[in-house]
């Protein structure tokens, strides 16, 4: 999941992992939900189960929460979560990942906000009762070259990434 609904490089990292997804286990089916490319309505804090959502914001919810597995890319905005990702987990119901593991790849303009997964994203999923891959991938903006990621190293963390959220 694409966690952020402006810029390439949160693009640009989930179609890498997913690539390398469909490279190494192509018998999995894979489905990538960009955020950019939905229209989801503003959480108001009602309960999931009370209110019926429709079009975008029920697609994505059940994606979500139909998932074995998930891979979210997020950008870091002031030192946070960028508010759509935070939209989705407030739309879930409690338990709403239970027994999905989740895996993370945190895009940052500097080193300075390696924490803002453990943080911030961390006790978010565990609240929804995932089980999170303990080991991220912080990828910086000089990873990237016009959006494109070039950092081999940071490709590799990617891959691992990937093997540890299936496995």
């Amino acid at each position: 999941m694409a966690g952020a609904v402006v810029g390439v490089k949160t693009r640009a990292t989930i179609d890498y992992i997913h690539t390398v997804l469909g490279e190494r286990y192509p018998d999995e089916q894979v489905t990538v939900v960009d955020l950019a490319q939905y229209d989801v309505e503003f959480s108001d804090g009602r309960n999931y189960w009370d209110y019926d959502y429709t079009g975008d914001t029920r697609y994505v919810a059940k994606t979500v929460m139909s998932s074995d597995a998930l891979i979210i890319a997020s950008p870091t905005y002031q030192a946070s979560i960028p508010a759509p990702l935070k939209n989705v987990f407030d739309l879930l119901p409690l338990h709403a990942l239970r027994e999905s593991v989740v895996g993370l790849a945190m895009i940052a303009g500097s080193s300075r906000h390696y924490l803002v997964a453990e943080h911030q994203l961390k006790p978010i999923l565990s609240y929804l009762r995932a089980l999170v891959v303990p080991n991220y991938a912080f990828i910086e903006e000089e990873d990237f070259d016009e959006g494109i990621l070039v950092n081999p190293d940071v490709r590799l963390r990617l891959d691992r990434l990937a093997e540890d959220t299936v496995a």
